[in-house]
């Protein structure tokens, strides 16, 4: 194998000699055992590093150049995890918030400076330089396979995740296991019965029972996390609208009907979402204020709308909040 591969190789000016390798693996990705296979040395790994034509994610594995900088943070995480993987031949399982991105969960407030993996092999846990090795008691049931790689299931991930970061970040992980469609609500709560004598159990249990089909995004779940934390009443997610014919007008990403206020939070993912072919983000802006004007037209209910700054300052917003529900109540 290694005298063929080199052969693909051969030819090239010295910082195109790496480029076949880019195929090995998604994203360009490719370890350096690999580039020995293919009769590329070091000296020419420095020589391709210099000349930009490839990156060096960590210890012993490289991407190419082009392609990780297309990435962002995330993909870039999950890029790492997978080299991890490689370098470790099925004796770990991503899992924990490398897993989560593997699965293509939502990430908040995680660091995603360290690769989580957990042993498969009854190795010890730890941690090793930018891994950090756990100790779990798996069942091949829970290993699945992503790019041929394995992982621990998106619940086992999202719930491991979430018991090492904040109540808020560990809500917006397990949001997006029941948006995304890779858990229920029971499904959940049995694998957390499986993990309750973790560390940090009790925090993950508070995330648990917060968690909620609904919340398409992580303003959607951070807008949820402020009004349990500043006690406002928990809203209806995904609250449909329609007229005196029955006709649905509209979907509004949160409503509290004891008070007639409709609330959306506002960010600019969700109006890339909305954008439509040869659109301009103005005209999704104008389209969303025809909806909501529709929306409190049908109803006579009044409306807010969140964005990011408004969820650094909880204590204003939801003195905001509290205000528009008593205009509607005096109403």
């Amino acid at each position: 194998m290694a005298a063929a591969s080199h052969a693909v190789v051969v030819g090239l000016p010295q910082s195109r000699r790496v480029e076949p390798l880019f195929s090995l693996h998604p994203n360009g990705l490719f370890l350096r055992r690999e580039a020995l296979d293919f009769g590329v040395d070091d000296r020419e790994l420095r020589a391709a590093r210099r000349g930009g034509v490839i990156t060096r994610i960590r210890h012993g594995a490289y991407v190419d150049s082009s392609a990780w900088n297309h990435l962002d943070a995330v993909d870039q995480y999950r890029v790492r995890g997978q080299a991890v993987l490689l370098s470790h031949h099925g004796n770990v399982a991503l899992s924990h918030s490398s897993g989560a991105a593997e699965h293509g969960l939502r990430l908040w407030d995680v660091d995603t400076s360290l690769v989580h993996v957990t042993r498969l092999d009854g190795g010890p846990g730890g941690r090793q330089g930018d891994i950090v090795y756990h100790v779990d008691t798996c069942s091949p049931a829970d290993v699945m396979s992503k790019n041929e790689l394995p992982v621990l299931g998106p619940q086992r991930c999202a719930l491991g995740a979430a018991a090492l970061g904040s109540v808020e970040s560990g809500l917006v992980l397990l949001d997006s296991v029941l948006d995304l469609g890779l858990g229920s609500e029971a499904s959940l709560w049995a694998t957390y019965a499986e993990m309750a004598r973790w560390p940090g159990a009790r925090r993950l249990q508070v995330i648990v029972r917060l968690a909620q089909p609904g919340a398409q995004s992580v303003g959607e779940s951070r807008s949820r996390y402020l009004c349990w934390v500043q006690h406002l009443p928990r809203p209806e997610l995904q609250f449909e609208v329609y007229d005196d014919n029955g006709d649905l007008v509209g979907i509004t990403d949160f409503a509290w009907p004891e008070h007639e206020l409709l609330g959306e939070f506002d960010g600019k993912v969700k109006y890339g979402r909305l954008l439509r072919p040869g659109e301009e983000p103005s005209d999704v802006v104008f389209r969303e204020k025809v909806r909501e004007d529709r929306l409190r037209e049908v109803l006579g209910w009044t409306m807010v709308r969140l964005v990011w700054s408004d969820l650094h300052h909880p204590q204003e917003t939801a003195t905001r909040i509290r205000r528009q529900m008593m205009r509607s109540r005096a109403a």
